[in-house]
């Protein structure tokens, strides 16, 4: 009987959308690998404009199997038809039927991650970010330390490329993730 493996279920790559990306969105999405991750975020749309955008994304989505995630309410990732939702605060119960991913940077937002059932962490930042300047990225000793306490699969952002995860592979994450890395 054939077991799936973690890469079988998630995908390894998750370009993380925003303001930023917003105006190569398409050409980025079109360049990720069949079956990549996304992870809508545009919190600088009002719902109507931010719903409309997520809908021309998740059709674009459809084309190369990638993954959808919808950074708010799991009610607003159902009635939106995500695959899924990003968020930190959400619960098992309030999931169900949802990929979970939440964004951790500590080991207390990791404990509360794993205890509320997320089934993606998305940790941050393992290199300068443009997202968070100022914020000192985690050294690989204190990254290697993040990702044993982390249950389920991480996915690692924060400045990330293809050569930099490679370059941290052996640190046990699963995937890795991007918002300029992954923009054309």
């Amino acid at each position: 009987m054939h077991h799936p493996r973690l890469s079988d279920l998630y995908p390894q790559i998750w370009l993380m959308t925003d303001r930023r990306n917003d105006a190569v969105l398409e050409e980025s999405v079109k360049g990720l690998p069949r079956g990549s991750g996304i992870i809508f975020r545009h919190y600088h749309l009002k719902e109507a404009a931010r719903r409309n955008r997520f809908l021309s994304i998740k059709a674009l989505a459809k084309r190369s199997d990638h993954i959808l995630l919808l950074a708010g309410s799991p009610r607003l990732a159902r009635q939106w038809g995500a695959d899924g939702v990003h968020g930190r605060h959400w619960k098992r119960y309030q999931t169900a039927g949802l990929l979970h991913s939440a964004p951790v940077h500590n080991p207390k937002e990791i404990r509360a991650a794993n205890h509320n059932g997320a089934d993606l962490l998305i940790l941050s930042p393992v290199f300068a970010t443009r997202s968070h300047p100022g914020q000192r990225p985690v050294s690989p000793l204190q990254l290697k330390r993040l990702v044993a306490l982390c249950k389920k699969p991480v996915i690692l952002l924060g400045g990330m490329d293809a050569q930099r995860f490679a370059q941290r592979n052996h640190l046990g994450a699963h995937g890795w993730a991007a918002i300029d890395g992954l923009s054309a």
